[in-house]
């Protein structure tokens, strides 16, 4: 057998519960599942664990990237950089070779010999022949490929000192319901920890050492935990068309549903989740289903975005609620369909032809996505009009901790201005679209509520208060005030910014939302570290607080931190605030992969004039 391919090089990096590994396979390869275990039985130590899939559009065969962050002081967001490169894929050799920290550790397949010119010298390089030791185990072909995934992972939790039980209990749980893999996964763990133990002894500094820092958080990506929220928030209905990285989100909701959402004693199902055939025709499901009464939503990415804007105009001027859960990727047109981004900002602030203003919800993390998700559907019935959920790729796709889910069992769902039947058959005066409480909000009836009463022609063309077809100017004006002043309400009823002062007085802010929020932690405090201050503020919905243009106005530099190109939510400020753009400085990250605190850092401390910070913390000896 061939002995492991060893290269002298200097000192490795020595960290504990803190570093990089990246994982570099080939699609199709069975490598997610191997990966996921790695990074769990990390988190099952007590160690925080951060992964990240980076997987292509396309089908088997192409390169596909997975990337977990130990952090025990519990940084969740990209640091940036790579300490431990496990590089299985040849056709990425290269790239991922100059991804390594110096210092760091590259593990590769040394069953094919390679030339001194494919390594660093300031690299510490772990050869294991994985495929031949598989080819001797192991005589059908597939059996190689998937098992030579679970090697590496015995391999790599004997060099950091992963508790082997932990994995084997990990097998235990993901195939319970396949035991004949059980022992067969086991034994190739068993292969790889029996091989670097024998063979691998050259200096490793990298080390896993339990600890307590997970606490109660649960490990759980955004799609699963919006559609769990839609179930609490009263959700019935789901129509949807497939589209990443949004497809797992209504299928977890009819995973869902199917537990919780079927009657008892009769087996009937309480719900319906339609995959339409394009997201034309599901956006207009959802906004049938929200006129009947029904508690619906839709699922998407940007481009299904593109396709609904008329029907979401519709739902505007009609005032149908309707929550869409936007889950963007990077565009425009196809885009870039397995790559993050928070570029649909603008279109869904605006979607539509016409003056349109839509509500915007952004949430940070699984657990805000579970809680918006019901706060959205909420806010359809309450404003009678389309919710925005806008969520990402990192969110949705990606397993992230967070605080464990609550819900109130004595919570009321808020139905919002509905008239009922005692009400109209006491004679109260119905006008659909009549503003009796000045908050631009009208009443609405269900169908069916009385036989005479409270009856009305639902249309998206020009109407008076009553609902009558009406080209008066004078009707138009005050139909679009109204809506002005129902946008004006949703103020006060969208979550609160959430304002972080800085330790000293600053005359320099910040301001970021959604996805950004774990790494902008991170780099608020390498900031501080080296004396750049700031005040942030976490915008968490549009329309914006008052306090936002308050919190711009306080400091003389705001830093706009977002994943789009052209400044989104910058523009979306001085649109609505009529701010002097000079003042907002944007920081702009869009090549699709998630932001990380070094880019965050690195880019404020250039911009506040000071030398660009280290990376955080225990990070600093990293920092190429």
């Amino acid at each position: 057998m061939t002995l492991p391919s060893t290269r002298a090089s200097r000192p490795g990096l020595q960290a504990v519960n803190d570093f990089v590994v990246k994982f570099a396979n080939v699609n199709g390869s069975g490598s997610a599942s191997a990966n996921e275990l790695f990074a769990k039985a990390i988190l099952r130590m007590g160690v925080p664990v951060s992964p990240r899939n980076i997987f292509p559009s396309n089908i088997q065969g192409l390169p596909t990237w997975y990337e977990v962050r130990v952090n025990e002081r519990g940084w969740l967001g990209r640091r940036g950089g790579v300490d431990l490169m496990v590089a299985m894929n040849p056709q990425t050799w290269d790239a991922d070779v100059a991804e390594i920290e110096p210092g760091g550790y590259l593990f590769y397949d040394s069953t094919r010999p390679l030339p001194p010119s494919k390594f660093r010298e300031d690299v510490a390089v772990i050869g294991m022949p994985i495929t031949e030791l598989c080819n001797a185990a192991y005589g059908d072909a597939r059996q190689r490929q998937l098992f030579k995934n679970i090697i590496y992972v015995g391999a790599l939790a004997e060099l950091l000192g992963i508790d082997g039980a932990v994995l084997e209990t990990l097998l235990g749980e993901q195939y319970r319901s396949k035991p004949k893999l059980i022992d067969a996964n086991r034994e190739a763990l068993r292969m790889g920890r029996d091989y670097a133990r024998e063979h691998l002894r050259q200096p490793f500094g990298l080390r896993v050492r339990r600890a307590d820092n997970v606490g109660d958080r649960i490990f759980i990506d955004g799609n699963s935990a919006a559609a769990l929220g839609c179930v609490y928030g009263g959700a019935t209905v789901c129509a949807w068309y497939p589209i990443t990285p949004s497809s797992s989100l209504a299928e977890a909701f009819q995973k869902y549903c199917a537990r919780y959402r079927v009657d008892k004693a009769s087996g009937r199902n309480l719900y319906a989740v339609v995959q339409a055939e394009d997201e034309i025709a599901s956006i207009g499901m959802v906004i049938g289903a929200g006129w009947n009464g029904a508690r619906a939503f839709t699922a998407t990415s940007g481009p299904g975005i593109s396709l609904m804007t008329e029907f979401i105009g519709l739902a505007y001027f009609a005032e149908i609620p309707a929550t869409i859960i936007d889950v963007q990727r990077g565009g425009p047109s196809t885009g870039m369909p397995t790559r993050t981004q928070q570029a649909d900002i603008l279109a869904c602030a605006y979607a539509s032809h016409g003056d349109t203003k839509h509500v915007l919800l952004f949430p940070e993390d699984p657990h805000e996505c579970f809680e918006f998700a019901a706060q959205a559907l909420d806010l359809a019935d309450r404003l009678q009009t389309p919710i925005f959920l806008m969520s990402d790729l990192d969110i949705g796709m990606n397993q992230r901790l967070c605080a464990p889910f609550a819900w109130d069992d004595t919570r009321a769902y808020d139905r919002g201005k509905v008239m009922t039947r005692e009400e109209l058959e006491a004679g109260k005066p119905f006008g659909r679209y009549l503003d009796v409480d000045g908050d631009g909000i009208p009443y609405r009836t269900y169908p069916g509520t009385h036989p005479t009463r409270g009856s009305f022609f639902t249309r998206g063309t020009t109407r008076d208060a009553y609902a009558r077809y009406s080209e008066k100017g004078a009707d138009y004006v005050d139909n679009m005030q109204r809506l002005l002043r129902k946008f004006e309400t949703a103020k006060t009823l969208v979550p609160p910014p959430l304002l972080r002062r800085a330790s000293r007085p600053t005359a320099l802010g910040a301001i970021f939302f959604g996805s950004t929020s774990p790494a902008m932690a991170e780099a608020i405090d390498a900031l501080e570290g080296a004396g750049v201050h700031l005040d942030t503020l976490r915008i968490r919905a549009f329309p914006f607080a008052d306090s936002v243009a308050e919190f711009i106005a306080a400091h003389e530099r705001v830093f706009v931190v977002e994943q789009n190109r052209d400044g989104q939510l910058r523009s979306l400020l001085v649109n609505e605030f009529g701010i002097d753009p000079a003042r907002l400085v944007p920081i702009l990250h869009y090549d699709g992969t998630p932001i990380t605190a070094r880019f965050i850092a690195r880019a404020i401390g250039e911009q506040a004039g000071t030398r660009a910070p280290a990376a955080p913390a225990a990070a600093e000896a990293h920092v190429p």
